[in-house]
């Protein structure tokens, strides 16, 4: 049963230097939680999208996974570049695998390798860069501790993860963003609404998740985004 459904799931599974999307390819990722109020969109520098790519750039080939969805913008500067894109739309697989109500369990063994089936299901070492965005403070303990598991394996050693979080870590309620790659220094972050927080990070909370990862590296912005980059 969960072959037919990784069909469904997936945003694309692998898009080579000077690919494009498929006409039928929803071009923004799909919102999580629902219908929100009209999306509010800034675009402002990165300097963890820069580290990002400044760790590849001398490089051509290399394996990216975005754990956005599909976004036509990212799709086209990475494959530009000459890399190969894969893309999960993380979020939506966990809201059909957990359902959207926060206090849904997402404990359950059985659920967490289904919802790992759907999105994480790559062969030990396939990427050399993953870009994580802010889907993490969407999970709980025991599912966090899971993805993080399959991100190590799946990322080559002295691979790059980017990863976004708030910086205040004491928010009732969180914005979710997509994010939608300009330059090598440029976002454009759609917020997409608000949420109830399921995790929320501070830097020594942030040092203990990637504790298992080679280094870290935090970048604060503007809009009270943590950016974060990890060595694996």
């Amino acid at each position: 049963m969960l072959e037919p459904l990784k069909g469904l799931f997936r945003g694309s599974r692998g898009v080579q230097n000077g690919g494009s999307l498929p006409a039928n390819t929803p071009r923004v990722t799909p919102n999580p939680r629902g219908n929100a109020a009209e999306a509010v969109h800034t675009t402002r520098p990165s300097r963890g999208l820069e580290e990002f790519f400044a760790q590849i750039r001398d490089t051509t080939g290399l394996t990216i996974l975005d754990l956005g969805g599909v976004s036509q913008n990212n799709v086209s500067f990475i494959t530009d570049l000459g890399h190969r894109l894969y893309s999960e739309a993380f979020l939506s697989v966990l809201g059909d695998t957990f359902g959207l109500d926060d206090t849904v369990d997402q404990s359950n063994p059985g659920r967490i390798e289904f919802f790992l089936k759907q999105t994480l299901d790559y062969e030990a070492g396939q990427f050399d860069g993953v870009l994580v965005w802010d889907v993490l403070e969407h999970l709980n303990p025991a599912l966090l501790n899971a993805v993080m598991e399959r991100l190590q394996k799946i990322v080559r050693p002295k691979g790059y993860m980017l990863a976004f979080f708030q910086s205040d870590d004491k928010l009732d309620a969180a914005p979710y963003y997509s994010f939608r790659i300009h330059q090598m220094n440029t976002l454009e972050i759609v917020q997409q609404g608000m949420r109830r927080p399921v995790q929320l990070y501070n830097n020594r909370s942030l040092e203990k998740l990637f504790g298992r990862f080679e280094s870290v590296k935090f970048f604060l912005s503007k809009d009270r985004l943590r950016e974060v980059i990890v060595k694996v």
